[in-house]
């Protein structure tokens, strides 16, 4: 049994994606403060000019240290009709724009008021592209407590983890032996990124995995596995 605990992300990575590939139970991490310069609310997309990123303007004046579901979508500008168009600009050419487009649309076009629950919403409908269903659940809903690694540990013994996979960065914080004492392995990530057929030139790695879905399609699980690269 393996848990992955994530903070959602807007149109997030390839490896967040194949870190919900690899779970029994996704957890979203939603209850945590909030990070300024994160990726809780933007991403990047590749156009003719180079990457771009896509930011969700955001309200959380007041919130000296607000969590990440209690951030708001500031709606005084029309953010979602800006990264609908710049997301049709730049994928107009990709093999794929068609068939995925109309619905990614709907979803961003949609009132929001919360950033997680666009988060929520967008990683949902990539997640059904890339065939990647695992258990879903909200730390927010779990009502379990501990600071730091020890509410990690303690959200993976609720639901009799034998695995906890989390990225390489937290290497440098992680109590694994806290884990152990748990009965409880760290598995680290590691991801090797894909490489695939992309507009605009030369690869660029690293962007939101709507980028390879527009490009690859129905391939694109196979390529987030490594099974193909379409080099």
């Amino acid at each position: 049994m393996t848990v992955v605990i994530l903070q959602p992300g807007y149109l997030p990575w390839l490896g967040f994606f194949d870190q919900m590939r690899r779970a029994d139970v996704f957890v979203y991490y939603d209850d945590v403060q909030y990070d300024t310069h994160g990726w809780r609310n933007r991403n990047r997309i590749k156009t003719q000019r180079g990457p771009l990123w896509l930011t969700v303007p955001v309200r959380h004046s007041g919130l000296s240290k607000p969590r990440i579901l209690d951030v708001a979508i500031d709606g005084r500008t029309n953010w979602a009709k800006k990264h609908v168009a710049s997301l049709r600009q730049a994928y107009s050419g990709a093999p794929f724009a068609q068939q995925y487009m109309a619905a990614l649309e709907a979803v961003l076009m949609q009132s929001w008021e919360r950033l997680v629950d666009l988060d929520l919403a967008v990683v949902d409908l990539l997640a059904e592209w890339l065939a990647v269903r695992p258990r879903i659940e909200r730390a927010s809903a779990l009502a379990i407590g501990g600071a730091q690694t020890d509410r990690l540990v303690n959200i993976c013994r609720h639901f009799g983890a034998t695995r906890y996979l989390t990225g390489s960065a937290a290497r440098t914080y992680l109590d694994v032996a806290l884990f152990e004492h748990n009965g409880i392995a760290v598995e680290w990530q590691d991801f090797a990124h894909p490489v695939y057929p992309q507009l605009h030139g030369e690869f660029v790695p690293y962007l939101s995995a709507v980028d390879l879905i527009l490009n690859c399609g129905q391939q694109s699980r196979a390529v987030l596995e490594g099974v193909s690269r379409l080099e």
